[in-house]
């Protein structure tokens, strides 16, 4: 009877187990209609981390497999009520397994070092990607609870949207203006750090028109779950006109416009104060971009001396000099969240 209950058991807990792995699976893999995970990859890069991914897993498991089968053999094999296991109290070495042991562990370090090393060189975010058209300039810029992205090709700047075209690559060169962040669109390309003062960079492709998640994951206050943005893949009609809708519907992205986005607030909050009912939702677009607007976010940290908090997005004493922003829309006030100690 007692071993019928504990078959029982067994079985209850091998179904579990089996039902987290499913269910972890899926988390992984995403079940929104926006493409957010490298396990689902629509881009080159997502494409080969994906494989290097599931490449040193297999390897690992290598070492890692026997040690999940044996241990529980060895454990049923060797429970108290077997007779039938054999008992040698005198044994201390084995010249075959402990080179198995030592062995096998020894050569799986040399080729994933190996692997470790091609993929570091071959996916190095700051490498262009090969394509027979130019990429698409983008300059992005982290700030509290969102994105800026400039395009200075085009003068046309947007929060909470990236859109490109998907038959040409992306290049992008990133900075904060606040507190450290971290930039990520998993379906298409891996996390990047971004740093007031500091610049760096990252390409990414998409195979095909479609909608990807971008986020932050460095939390950084109240908002950090809103810092998200959708990532547009377009065919190259569609991105020039929307090229042309952004810069014929936009707000004029001069400096108090800049200070307003500067404040604590997300994209959410920034389209419902200058935002236009023909923008999409949670999405404003900006024309009129200064040239120098990206140039001048990193200089500001690098005149030898240090910035005013009343003067330092994301600090605690921040305020913009005037307290309406002159748009088009007509001027509105500017939010405040969230004051960190």
């Amino acid at each position: 009877m007692r071993s019928i209950v504990t078959r029982k058991h067994s079985r209850s807990a091998v179904c579990l187990l089996l039902a987290l792995c499913a269910s972890s699976f899926l988390l992984l893999t995403g079940c929104s209609d926006l493409n957010n995970s490298f396990l689902d990859p629509k881009g080159p890069i997502a494409a080969a981390q994906k494989t290097h991914f599931i490449s040193v897993t297999l390897y690992s498991m290598i070492a890692a497999g026997p040690v999940f089968i044996l241990v529980p053999y060895i454990l049923w094999r060797y429970r108290y009520k077997n007779k039938k296991a054999k008992y040698t109290p005198n044994w201390d070495f084995s010249g075959l397994l402990d080179s198995i042991m030592w062995g096998v562990p020894f050569l799986i370090i040399i080729v994933l070092s190996s692997q470790l090393w091609h993929s570091t060189k071959t996916l190095d975010p700051y490498l262009p990607l090969e394509s027979d058209k130019p990429a698409v300039k983008v300059q992005v810029v982290g700030l509290d609870w969102k994105w800026l992205f400039i395009y200075p090709e085009y003068g046309v700047a947007t929060v909470g949207e990236l859109a490109f075209s998907a038959d040409r690559p992306v290049s992008m060169v990133l900075t904060s203006d606040t507190v450290m962040q971290s930039f990520l669109i998993s379906a298409l390309a891996g996390q990047i750090y971004v740093m007031p003062g500091m610049q760096t960079k990252l390409h990414v492709k998409a195979d095909e028109p479609g909608v990807f998640v971008g986020e932050n994951t460095q939390f950084n206050g109240v908002g950090f779950p809103e810092q998200t943005f959708k990532a547009v893949a377009m065919t190259g009609d569609e991105f020039d006109q929307w090229v042309t809708k952004v810069r014929s519907e936009g707000v004029a992205l001069n400096e108090a416009t800049y200070k307003f986005l500067a404040n604590r607030s997300t994209a959410e909050e920034v389209y419902k104060a200058i935002g236009a009912s023909s923008m999409p939702e949670q999405v404003t677009y900006f024309n009129k971009v200064p040239t120098s607007l990206y140039a001048d976010v990193i200089a500001r940290y690098h005149t030898g001396k240090a910035i005013p908090l009343n003067e330092q997005p994301g600090g605690a004493l921040y305020m913009a000099k005037d307290a309406s922003v002159a748009t088009d829309p007509p001027a509105v006030n500017v939010p405040v969240r969230g004051v960190a100690p």
